[in-house]
């Protein structure tokens, strides 16, 4: 059973991702580490799909760095 969306966002938040908004259900949150915003859609009670794992997985690894 994928993570909730919710889970993604609490994960990035700790990482000290900061959540400057979006359109939408969508989410860009961006780290002082990164070039790139990880971008997260959908509704908090919702699945998180594949590729926003992968994305927030990858996000993390970079800032470790």
């Amino acid at each position: 059973m994928p993570p909730k969306i919710r889970e993604l966002i609490s994960e990035l938040e700790r990482a000290g991702f900061v959540d400057r908004g979006g359109k939408g259900s969508h989410r860009n949150f961006v780290h002082a580490d990164l070039s790139e915003p990880v971008t997260i859609s959908g509704k908090p009670s919702g699945d998180a799909k594949f590729y926003q794992i992968k994305a927030v997985k990858l996000a993390l690894k970079e800032i470790k760095k």
